[in-house]
């Protein structure tokens, strides 16, 4: 969401760091690996030249603690999309976004204001798929 919205380097950090979340519990999903891609493809040409960079989680959180707070509420608004739309809880993607949320000073205020917007979109496909099926 609003992925175009960030510089080259921020977009490819962005992936490093969402492929990071994905990855802490297991393999990607069929259906984490399709998010990937469809995130991919909202970011533009910018991400067409994309290649996985050295830094670990702990200098992704970093790179990104150093920007705007716009930039920050960004990533972790889609990092927190990604990790609600698989089917599965898991403990270690929980703890990692708490992690970032920390490393990016968000409030838990803002998270949860973050987390409605999620939801709401969530909401809104949802609806979207029973008008047109009916």
């Amino acid at each position: 969401m609003l992925l175009s919205l960030l510089t080259k380097e921020e977009k490819y950090y962005f992936i490093d760091l969402l492929n990071d979340l994905i990855s802490v519990d297991g393999d990607p999903t069929q259906i984490e690996a399709n998010l990937i891609k469809k995130l991919k493809l909202e970011m533009g040409e910018d991400i067409s030249k994309y290649k996985k960079s050295n830094l670990s989680k702990e200098k992704l959180m970093e790179y990104f603690s150093s920007k705007p707070k716009a930039t920050k509420n960004l990533v972790f608004l889609n990092l927190v999309s990604v990790s609600l739309n698989d089917e599965w809880y898991s403990v270690e993607e929980h703890f990692l976004l708490e992690e970032i949320q920390q490393a990016f000073d968000i409030s838990d205020k803002k998270k949860i204001e973050l987390m409605k917007v999620v939801y709401a979109e969530r909401d809104l496909r949802e609806r979207i798929k029973r008008v047109i099926s009916d």
